[in-house]
């Protein structure tokens, strides 16, 4: 049955907003009669509903409107839609009693869209690739392997499952990178604030002493006047530069350049092979696991991939596996793909557990990335402090050097 959403006002002249099902908007007005409202605007919730449109989002909505889920939203969703699948509630019931308790009321329009493509006969898993914003093409092909199977609610579990390991990966690495991002963005407004203001006030004192000032000083008040004259051309400069670099980065060629010199990178590189070869092994393993074909399976996963690079040699990967060759084989060609990763392909194929072996690599390879970047953040640490302090080291010393020498001139 269709759902409506609908603007209404009761008998106090209050204006009331919700959701309703019914036949046809003619049925939908006549319920909001029967229960005293008098209907203002009742519209049928579409494919796209709940990205605030009933439309594809355009530019502006995907810029400045977040998703209705989010990665977190998403997770838990789908980890609530397992347990009710799970438990043998029909897939149409369960979306009625997510839409029922959802305090958003874009995820409520969202969820009753689903809910009225299910009844109208459309698989679940089409239903979610009306709105990819929402859902990417990877979840939908994992819930539509899990429909032609039989075991949604399994699917939904192993889905949510990666999901949430997939979060908890990139919270770690963001916890391990905020504390050294903060304290290089303190240290680099203290420096502009010492450099741009009070080293110039100080100094000024000593400007009709008619005495040298010590070269520290002389240099610290150059680099002073430079940052206050050409300051702002050097922010207008490094903006562009930026703008100009993600221009250039929509260019496929040069994107896989780049992200074949990111991989090559001393400590990044190690960094970003190990995600994102964690993250290609963990999309395989479920997609495999819930039955979808290797091929298939192959495309999506590549898919997931944000290193051009690495999705390149994923896609190749696949041409050799669709020629014949083994999986591990074809990977183990790739260099750039983890020795470690082809190892358990290997075994997962000679022992007939690919989806097991795999996602074992790709919690050796997780873990892997989380331990290297906890170490570099540990040493990161201390060294931009101490950095930090031996710059405010040599700005204090240019600021007192004239006193000291005033003082002693005195004596």
């Amino acid at each position: 049955m269709p759902a409506f959403t609908f603007e209404a006002l009761d008998a106090q002249g209050q204006t009331r907003k919700g959701l309703l099902e019914a036949d046809s908007a003619k049925a939908a007005r006549s319920l909001l009669r029967a229960q005293a409202l008098v209907p203002l605007q009742v519209d049928p919730v579409a494919a796209g509903a709940g990205t605030d449109g009933g439309a594809a989002p355009g530019l502006w909505q995907r810029l400045f409107t977040r998703p209705v889920l989010g990665a977190t939203g998403l997770a838990v969703w789908t980890r609530q839609l397992a347990g009710l699948v799970t438990s043998g509630l029909p897939l149409e019931r369960a979306l009625a009693a997510l839409a029922d308790e959802a305090d958003d009321p874009r995820q409520r329009e969202l969820v009753a869209a689903l809910r009225a493509e299910v009844n109208a006969g459309v698989p679940f898993a089409r239903a979610l690739a009306q709105h990819p914003r929402e859902f990417s093409a990877v979840y939908c092909a994992v819930v539509g392997a899990g429909e032609h199977s039989g075991h949604l609610g399994e699917v939904l579990e192993r889905l949510a499952d990666d999901l949430e390991a997939r979060q908890a990966l990139q919270a770690k690495l963001v916890g391990a990178a905020l504390y050294p991002a903060i304290v290089t963005l303190v240290a680099i407004v203290i420096v502009l604030f010492l450099v741009g203001y009070v080293v110039p006030q100080v100094a000024g004192v000593f400007a009709g002493t008619k005495r040298a000032l010590p070269l520290l000083t002389v240099l610290m008040l150059g680099l002073s006047a430079f940052l206050r004259s050409w300051g702002w051309l050097l922010l207008t400069a490094f903006v562009v530069i930026a703008a100009c670099a993600r221009w250039a980065l929509r260019f496929e060629h040069f994107r896989l350049q780049f992200d074949a010199a990111w991989l090559r990178l001393p400590v990044l590189g190690r960094l970003a092979r190990g995600y994102n070869a964690a993250r290609f092994a963990g999309t395989l393993a479920m997609l495999a696991g819930a039955g979808v074909p290797i091929l298939k399976a192959l495309q999506a996963a590549a898919e997931t991939l944000h290193n051009r690079s690495l999705r390149a040699d994923a896609l190749d990967a696949l041409v050799l596996v669709r020629e014949g060759a083994p999986l591990a084989a074809a990977l183990a060609q790739k260099k750039r793909f983890p020795g470690l990763l082809a190892m358990f392909a290997r075994l997962g194929e000679q022992t007939g557990q690919l989806p097991l072996m795999l996602q074992r690599a790709a919690n050796q390879l997780g873990a892997e990335v989380q331990r290297r970047a906890l170490a570099l953040a540990t040493v990161l640490e201390p060294l931009l402090i101490v950095a930090m302090g031996l710059i405010v080291m040599l700005i204090v010393l240019a600021v007192l050097q004239p006193i000291i020498e005033l003082n002693q001139l005195v004596k």
